[in-house]
């Protein structure tokens, strides 16, 4: 039994004493600290003890000095008794290497009893045996090292008769008997701290043991996390505050690491799309360029109609993958944010500045304008008219070229101003509402390819709005139009990149 219990002891002293481990440090610097109490308490009660057993003695003497008869004393001071001893006795309990010296009132030394231990008497200073002749009532001793070197206290008492001063009693004792009564108890006082220590050992090891479970078990936990799996989660409720916060702010690392895996993730899957679109837009212009440039080297260029035709379809593609080109290279340095020179101006003076141009592309259209003042805020003129102009633009491709009808309007909106372009085109359906701004999407393709159209324009003016602090979106009912948004602020952005 003894012998499995000290084996089971072992392994469990051997799990702990792992000098990296938490369980080993918080062990070791408690038993150091515990160590240290114990040893300071150790020493301080040494001193303490010692001081109280020097006084107790004192005291304990005195008190045999005054049992004494005054009148025994006042003979031997005056030589009266002999000090062999046998024609008086004093009755006094003291160690073999202990005298009694009596010192009358003109400083006169006479020894009572001498130790056959002790070959001198301590004698102290007359101004100490004149203050113990002036001060009978207080505890009066001294610790004082001997002619053989030997430590020694010195105890004096006055002593008076019929309230005459007779002189003082001087008893001397060895202290060593003291001290080793003192160092038998502080060995008694370090066996005991070490079996306490040890048995705090004992006992700290299970109770460390069920404080780190919760540490443990978010160890298993997170051992179970990988880029794979990101939703798991460490309980936060372990009945320990600072385990509890740990796993709070665990859970929030986990959380922001998962939403930048799905940023990432996103990220690619749009690359991925966006190479995939610009290749196939790409694609579609030189594979026409070079079809038309194989016919003509097949002959065709000795026909003057023929080779008008494939001139002609050769510079309508090329003219739009130029005009692809351009939208990619303006997106790309719009993804740099470049700085942006701001002033304050109204919008409306830029929209009927534009109103020309406006009327023209739209034909045969109806145009109206919705102009309310004012209408302040900062932007940049440039980029502000290339937005209404890719607005303008896609209203125009999406509406009928007779019957058509769009408003431009202006005004103050919440903290900035609104600019909308409404179109009385077919409509938008809601599946196709959040990706109008994604690059190279388009709900007809082949529609908006008639056009020209890549599907960047919308993807290109988002860029610019964003570029201003300001939001697009957009509302759209399937028959009766879309309204195109844009809100700018009207306070100026520091806006570099």
């Amino acid at each position: 039994m003894n012998l499995d219990f000290f084996e089971d002891l072992k392994k469990k002293v051997n799990k702990l004493v792992v000098p990296n481990s938490l369980r080993f440090q918080l062990l070791s610097r408690t038993l150091v600290i515990m160590a240290i109490l114990l040893a300071v308490i150790g020493f301080v009660q040494y001193f303490y003890m010692l001081k109280f057993i020097y006084a107790n003695n004192a005291l304990s003497i005195q008190k045999q000095i005054s049992a004494v008869s005054p009148e025994i004393w006042e003979q031997i001071a005056s030589g009266g008794y002999y000090s062999d001893g046998r024609n008086y006795r004093l009755t006094f309990n003291l160690l073999p290497d202990s005298t009694i010296a009596v010192i009358d009132s003109l400083g006169n030394l006479t020894v009572v009893t001498n130790s056959s231990n002790v070959k001198s008497v301590p004698q102290l200073s007359a101004q100490d045996y004149i203050n113990a002749l002036q001060d009978k009532n207080s505890l009066n001793y001294r610790i004082v090292e001997s002619a053989e070197g030997q430590e020694q206290m010195v105890v004096l008492q006055s002593v008076e008769n019929r309230g005459r001063w007779l002189g003082v009693v001087q008893v001397s004792v060895g202290t060593n008997y003291m001290k080793d009564m003192l160092i038998k108890q502080l060995l008694t006082f370090i066996l005991l701290a070490v079996i306490a220590l040890i048995m705090g050992l004992l006992a700290f090891i299970p109770v460390l043991r069920r404080i780190l479970i919760p540490l443990s078990n978010m160890v298993k936990q997170v051992e179970k996390i990988d880029a794979g799996n990101l939703s798991e989660r460490l309980p936060v409720d372990e009945g320990q505050i600072e385990i509890n916060r740990l796993a709070v702010s665990f859970n929030g690392m986990l959380e922001r690491l998962e939403t930048s895996f799905k940023a990432e993730k996103e990220a690619k899957e749009q690359m991925r799309r966006f190479v995939a679109d610009a290749s196939h837009e790409l694609r579609t212009p030189l594979t026409s360029i070079h079809g038309f440039t194989e016919v003509l080297l097949r002959g065709a260029m000795n026909q003057p109609e023929r080779l008008y035709r494939s001139l002609k379809s050769m510079y309508t593609e090329s003219e739009r993958m130029k005009k692809l080109i351009e939208d990619l290279l303006l997106l790309a340095k719009l993804d740099r944010l470049p700085k942006l020179e701001c002033i304050e101006r109204d919008l409306n003076e830029l929209v009927l500045e534009m109103e020309n141009q406006l009327r023209l592309l739209a034909g045969h259209r109806k145009v109206s304008f919705n102009l309310n003042s004012p209408s302040k805020c900062w932007f940049n003129a440039d980029k502000i008219k290339q937005v209404i102009l890719n607005l303008f633009n896609n209203a125009v491709q999406h509406t009928d070229p007779e019957s058509g009808e769009i408003e431009i309007s202006v005004g103050p909106a919440e903290a900035g101003i609104e600019l909308k372009v409404k179109d009385s085109g077919h409509g938008i359906s809601e599946e196709h509402l959040n990706h109008l701004f994604e690059r190279f999407y388009r709900v007809e393709s082949s529609r908006t390819r008639k056009y020209g159209g890549s599907g960047l324009g919308l993807a290109i003016t988002q860029s610019l709005v964003e570029l201003h602090g300001g939001k697009i979106y957009v509302e759209s009912t399937v028959g009766e139009g879309s309204t195109f948004c844009v809100w700018l602020p009207k306070e100026p952005l520091n806006i570099e990149g």
